[in-house]
């Protein structure tokens, strides 16, 4: 018996075949998005929309005082251009996951997630996949921002990335746990609603946590409570070649939570064998 049936026999894969799974998934995600342009220039509409119209109108209303990681007076644009950066993330991360219940139905990811391969490993894949997306629609608006003097030190660029590479994860888990509980493709919408905008607007992406505070204690807690926020400020600070540890700490444990709350979900015996024949028929 040759060793590469013995290591089948005992369910193992070689570091290859892992690898082979990895570059063939985030390549199906990459061509996907190539050919759907309407859904880069989409990703880019809604923060360019909030950067050159929203921040233009409340420039003089919303006065930014010196916060961290700011050391002087910053423009409100200045401001919100984390929050906007967050905000393609987690549309995206939403997007990836619609697009996981659309494959269910069809039935790509049923034979995708009855292979050989570890279930987990199938959904890591994904998120990964999803993730690196995301980071190409970011810095495509970090270029476009550039030419609006929204220009933080060239060095940011740089450090951001890793802060992105985890808030994506974390955005994504979190797209990919609530499509494990939709049956129909057209109850996506209704649950987008009831993420994505409470999401956005209670998070320190459009306005600091102390003006909240000043206006509704109560809102306050629910946006320091709030993984979003968490993920804007993680962006912020990196943004400027800072760390907010306590940001990342509540990033890093919410992807952890979406994510094995995912891996549950997609279990053969409670998520998608369960709900019977794709399009939510008995």
């Amino acid at each position: 018996m040759s060793s590469t049936t013995v290591s089948r026999h005992h369910g193992g894969f070689s570091l290859a075949q892992y690898v082979t799974c990895l570059n063939g998934i985030v390549w199906r995600e990459a061509l996907r998005f190539v050919h759907q342009r309407e859904r880069f220039v989409s990703a880019l509409v809604r923060p360019l929309v909030w950067l050159f119209i929203f921040a233009a109108g409340f420039r003089q209303v919303l006065g930014i005082s010196i916060i961290p990681p700011y050391e002087t007076y910053i423009l409100y644009e200045v401001y919100i251009a984390p929050g906007l950066m967050a905000m393609i993330q987690l549309f995206n991360g939403m997007q990836s996951s619609l697009s996981m219940v659309y494959d269910r139905e069809m039935g790509n990811m049923r034979t995708l997630l009855v292979s050989p391969l570890p279930r987990w490993y199938l959904l890591f894949c994904k998120l990964v996949a999803g993730t690196a997306v995301s980071l190409l629609q970011v810095y495509a608006f970090l270029l476009i921002a550039w030419f609006w003097d929204i220009a933080p030190p060239p060095i940011g660029y740089l450090t951001v990335l890793p802060a992105l590479i985890v808030s994506g994860l974390m955005l994504g888990a979190l797209g990919m746990l609530i499509s494990s509980g939709i049956k129909q493709l057209e109850n996506f919408a209704g649950v987008m609603n009831f993420v994505i905008f409470p999401m956005f607007f209670a998070s320190s992406a459009l306005y600091p946590l102390w003006r909240v505070q000043e206006g509704s204690p109560l809102l306050y807690y629910v946006c320091l409570f709030n993984p979003f926020t968490h993920a804007v400020e993680l962006i912020r600070f990196a943004l400027y070649g800072q760390m907010n540890w306590t940001s990342l700490a509540v990033v890093v444990c919410c992807t952890t939570a979406f994510m094995i709350g995912a891996i549950c979900a997609y279990d053969p015996s409670r998520g998608l064998v369960r709900r019977g024949p794709a399009g939510g028929e008995a």
